[in-house]
């Protein structure tokens, strides 16, 4: 007998265990199965799980379960990324707490240690993953560092280099000067900060009487200066282009030129242009080919370019002294306080420089033409298919992609260099010196690139490397490309675009059909989770408390598409109430011997309410496979919540009951048998939601069952009938059931008062209905007879519609109509009062310029709440007669 307390604590290990070592999960290349090939975003290595794996691993898991019991040879690949930067920090910062630093090490033995940590701590994150329930292909596991991925790293870099599609050059990157390495856009947030605007006037070099004044939120950068930009259409500085202003403190001329990056509306309408330290800056210089001079060393520090007295002083203290000295020379126009952003990197937690610096870069230009092709034919296509724009507009504004980095943990650059500077690009070091001798004329000497690559580039190769491209050809026919990509769209530039490009250059074939962006999970206010707010909700502690079914399907149930998730404790206690509702079903069917009849066919049978719930599961069956067919996840979870908790539940069971324990033993032995195998479709369609409490009731109902539930095919649900007239008769008598207590609650009926119903204007079959379902109807609604009323309905009844007939319940004798009326106008009065409120506010331009989206959302959804419980009562207090 099932406990009386569903307890996932002591169910989920178990069962994860039991699925693991069955091997359950794996793919089967040897099997003649349709491929099914799912792509693990690999989480980093030193992560650990929020919402957001949460979210994307579980629909990621959804679709494999599904896919796998539909018959598909499924491979979900998992795998982790050996995350650069995060990585090279956590170790540094174990090796700071001995007083060590990695230069005390040097390089090779700290990649020994970082490989030592992943070894102890680098399995947190896919131990976590099984805790979420997730189901891929273990065995298959892969790390972005291991051999086989390494190989493939080496072997693209080295061609793409052949191919004239990676280079080195100098440009300006986002300088991390705490770390300092060149880091991506992503690892850069955008601070808002309290700072300065300082107006510096520049003197004309032969007028220096005449000034033109530039404003910046940098003054340090200002020794780096080589030009000033004017709009060639500004009438104020028309006779100033191509005259030279002298730089203050540096002495040197520098030209005043026309470029329409200097907006005329903003500030003076003149730009100081420092092309090596800043990105706007930078492309001005290039279309003028002004000198880019570097001011700063990689950490911050002025360098040699810049005046003597300020060589050596950290970024702000120069700053301190160039405005001072502003002041001095009577040159500074004025300070204004100013709030902006500021790029502050991730990791490092300081503001970043852009600097100028040799590093090396991909053409990312001519990879994107035909990733962009292929979204645009449909080879490729997003859902929701909004994000496609998002794709195209980074696409056809792509930028050279700086794929170098200045640290240790990485793959290294397979790059040797000569005694003269001459580069040697080959996969092995032996294939490099051989390169060298022969160009040399005689054995010589290399030395190795320091930098290592950026992380996103091994995860662009993730799609056909994991399947171990370039040596097992025959894993890469299979399952390549992927069917569907599950993904957040804060990475569809960083990395969907990069698997794009990579897979159709050296694949031929884009690496997957669909690509599924998921929305964010936010708290309940609908603000986005952060340490600083305090907001963060652990999904770990969710299911130590919950269950990972309760969370699961909490998720899934809210990831409609396009729609952030607004994630409570609440929500998630609410789902696991879902669970428990299931659970008690399942003793609820094992305590009145309903168990599953093997042979048992539901078009054999022959009752009413059995026919209709053999129907609905049909109809929920193929509602499920629809919605996940077009990736609306929550449409799914909704159709088997409402199947599961109001038609099999609420209903059916209820109608079970007077069968079961009367004495047609027919009829109770078939209803026992088509309530064990209604049970047994609820299982297998809701198990790749919640696998974990479907599977425990899966072998616990039926302990000889021979497969796992994860493991059983999933139904042909074509084959069964659907009895329409069984569907229209029952659906007709849960309406009925249904108004007679919808009028009770609105009126306050006192839940134990039988209440007479009469039937006005029945039809001939509406009658039948009556007569057959008499004994039901009373029950479950509550009455005390069902009768036809041929007059007219005595005075203080509620009355209802329901096809052709009307419904009476004389209600005088039972409650108060007069009070139930002054409160029923007095809810609608508060509720026109508050929705009055709501939009006046919803009307105010400066409430909504102000409001966070978040709180502006959540007064629209007040008000449509209120507006319809004020149509319910409005309607409630039409129903009763005077």
């Amino acid at each position: 007998m099932l406990d009386k307390t569903y307890r996932p604590a002591e169910v989920e290990a178990r069962q994860y265990q039991a699925w693991e070592e069955g091997g359950g999960f794996g793919c089967a290349p040897d099997s003649n199965r349709r491929p099914f090939t799912v792509m693990m975003p690999p989480p980093n290595v030193t992560g650990s799980l929020h919402m957001g794996h949460a979210l994307n691993m579980t629909l990621q898991d959804v679709l494999t379960r599904y896919e796998r019991r539909r018959n598909r040879d499924a491979l979900w690949q998992p795998g982790t990324d050996h995350a650069g930067i995060a990585t090279q920090m956590v170790v540094e910062r174990q090796l700071a707490a001995d007083g060590i630093t990695r230069q005390d090490l040097g390089r090779e033995a700290f990649v020994e240690k970082v490989w030592e940590w992943k070894a102890e701590s680098g399995d947190t994150i896919t131990r976590q993953l099984r805790r979420l329930g997730a189901s891929p292909d273990w065995p298959r596991e892969r790390f972005t560092m291991d051999e086989g991925l390494s190989k493939a790293v080496r072997k693209v870099f080295v061609q793409l280099y052949k191919e004239g599609l990676i280079y080195k050059d100098k440009r300006l990157v986002n300088w991390d000067p705490k770390l300092r390495t060149a880091i991506s856009d992503l690892e850069v947030e955008q601070k808002e900060v309290k700072g300065n605007l300082w107006h510096l006037r520049y003197p004309l070099a032969d007028d220096p009487d005449r000034h033109i004044v530039v404003a910046t939120t940098r003054p340090e950068t200002m020794l780096g200066d080589t030009a000033v930009a004017v709009h060639p259409d500004d009438p104020r500085y028309a006779d100033l282009i191509g005259k030279d202003v002298l730089l203050p403190i540096v002495g040197r001329r520098i030209p005043i030129v026309a470029d329409a990056y200097a907006d005329p509306e903003q500030g003076s309408g003149a730009v100081k242009i420092t092309p090596a330290h800043d990105f706007n800056d930078f492309e001005v210089g290039r279309r003028h080919g002004l000198p880019m001079i570097n001011v700063m060393d990689d950490q911050a520090r002025m360098n040699e370019n810049a005046p003597a007295d300020y060589v050596g002083l950290d970024r702000y203290d120069a700053r301190k002294k160039v405005v001072e000295a502003f002041e001095v020379l009577g040159l500074l126009d004025q300070i204004e306080d100013h709030i902006h952003t500021v790029p502050y990197g991730d990791r490092g937690g300081v503001p970043v420089e852009p600097w100028l610096t040799d590093q090396w870069y991909c053409d990312a230009k001519t990879l994107a033409k035909p990733a962009i092709e292929a979204v645009e034919d449909g080879r490729t296509v997003f859902v929701p298919k909004s994000w496609e724009n998002t794709y195209f507009e980074w696409m056809r504004n792509i930028q050279p992609w700086c794929i170098s980095r200045q640290l240790w943990w990485g793959h290294q650059i397979p790059a040797w260099y000569g005694p003269d500077g001459t580069v040697f690009v080959e996969e092995t070091e032996e294939a490099a010196q051989a390169a060298a001798d022969a160009h040399y004329g005689k054995a010589t000497t290399l030395s190795r690139d320091d930098d290592v690559l950026d992380t996103w580039f091994s995860s662009a190769l993730w799609p056909f490397s994991t399947l171990g491209w370039p040596d097992a050809p025959e894993m890469v026919q299979r399952y390549y490309p992927g069917d569907v990509l599950v993904t957040g769209f804060d990475i569809i530039f960083f990395w969907v675009a990069r698997m794009m490009m990579m897979g159709l250059h050296f694949m031929g074939e884009v690496p997957f059909h669909k690509v599924y962006i998921h929305a964010l999970v936010r708290d309940a206010k609908g603000q986005k989770m952060s340490k600083s707010k305090g907001n963060i909700i652990d999904p770990l502690e969710l299911i130590d408390r919950f269950g990972s079914d309760s969370l699961r399907f909490t998720l899934i149930s809210m990831a409609a598409q396009g729609r952030d998730i607004k994630l409570s404790e609440q929500r998630v206690e609410g789902y696991r109430n879902f669970i428990t509702k299931l659970w008690n079903a399942a003793r609820y069917c094992q305590m009145n011997d309903c168990v599953p009849v093997e042979g048992f066919d539901p078009n054999s049978a022959t009752l009413a309410t059995n026919r209709w719930i053999a129907a609905s599961v049909k109809r929920t069956a193929s509602a499920v496979e629809q919605a996940l067919a077009d990736y609306r996840f929550n449409e799914a979870a909704s159709v088997l919540y409402q199947f599961t908790w109001h038609s099999f539940c609420d209903w059916y069971l209820e109608f079970t009951k007077p069968i079961l324990t009367g004495e047609d033993a027919e009829a109770a032995a078939e209803t026992r048998a088509m309530t064990a195998w209604a049970l047994d479709q609820i299982l297998l369609m809701l198990n790749p939601l919640v696998p974990f409490v479907t599977e425990e009731l899966w072998r616990s109902l039926s302990p000889d069952r021979d497969a796992a539930l994860m493991t059983t095919e999933w139904p042909d649900y074509d084959r069964l009938t659907e009895d329409t007239a069984a569907v229209a008769e029952i659906d007709w008598l849960i309406r009925l059931i249904g108004q007679v207590r919808t009028i009770r609650s609105e009126m306050n009926v006192p839940a134990g008062a039988r209440i007479p119903l009469q039937v006005r204007d029945a039809g001939p079959e509406t009658q039948a209905r009556l007569a057959s379902h008499d004994g039901l109807i009373k029950r479950l609604a509550r009455l005390s007879t069902v009768e036809p009323l041929s007059s007219e309905p005595p005075r203080g009844s509620a009355q209802a519609i329901l096809d052709e007939a009307t419904l009476v319940l004389p209600l005088a004798e039972v409650i108060n109509l007069d009070q139930e009326r002054a409160r029923l106008q007095k809810e609608i009065g508060k509720l026109d009062g508050e929705i009055a409120k709501i939009d006046e506010k919803l009307s105010n331009d400066q409430f909504l310029a102000k409001a966070p989206e978040a709180v502006v959302e959540e007064q629209r959804e007040r008000r449509d709440e209120a507006v319809t419980v004020r149509a319910r009562l409005a309607e409630a207090l039409g129903r009763v007669s005077a």
